[in-house]
């Protein structure tokens, strides 16, 4: 297997662990209703496809996915972890299970936090997440704060205070394992870096801001 795609192989494995670690308990809002459930790590199954992976709020996110439990019926959210989620559509699973939707990041999708989106069954328990989702300010701008690790291969990397993996390019200074940092950059959509999500930093921000 080549040397690239073992490294995307890992990076999804230890991305999925991350997440469903940190996502214990889901808070859920809809029009109608509003759930919270706790929910075990080994019950979140990783939806398969959402394009685009970046955009500002209102960008329109397909997201197609063939792995999730046969359920009646299916509703589609997104937010961020250990925050509430908000149920955007609902979907019909097909004959084989299979579901697709398309969505819209909300107005209140943050962008100095990474989103994801969820599938929830028809009582609004979890069953599947996705990879996270990045929304991107009128500046074409992102912003996160996290700590750097030595878990770069080609580029500095950092986990950003949800345990999201990153790797780092362009003005990043004198950082090092262990520094806290806050800074803003855009998203590179193809990267050598093959790790995480990359992100070309453009301003490293003052610690008063982290």
């Amino acid at each position: 297997m080549p040397d690239r795609a073992m490294h995307s192989l890992l990076h999804v494995g230890r991305w999925a662990l991350t997440l469903a670690s940190a996502v214990v308990a889901l808070g859920v809002t809809s029009g109608e209703a509003a759930a919270q459930r706790r929910v075990a790590p080994d019950s979140l199954r990783n939806i398969q496809h959402v394009s685009p992976l970046y955009g500002p709020v209102g960008t329109e996110v397909t997201v197609f996915t063939e792995n999730l439990p046969l359920q009646a019926k299916v509703h589609v959210g997104v937010g961020a972890t250990r925050t509430g989620f908000e149920a955007l559509f609902e979907a019909e699973q097909q004959m084989w299970g299979e579901i697709s939707a398309t969505v819209m990041i909300p107005e209140t999708a943050p962008w100095d936090r990474a989103v994801v989106l969820i599938a929830f069954d028809a009582i609004f328990a979890p069953i599947g997440i996705s990879e996270p989702f990045h929304v991107i300010n009128s500046e074409g701008l992102l912003q996160r704060t996290g700590e750097i690790t030595g878990e770069g291969v080609e580029c500095l990397a950092m986990r950003d205070t949800d345990g999201f993996l990153y790797t780092l390019t362009g003005e990043i200074g004198s950082l090092q394992e262990g520094d806290r940092v806050s800074l803003k950059g855009t998203y590179v959509e193809t990267s050598t870096c093959m790790q995480g999500t990359t992100i070309n930093v453009v301003r490293i921000l003052p610690p008063s801001s982290q």
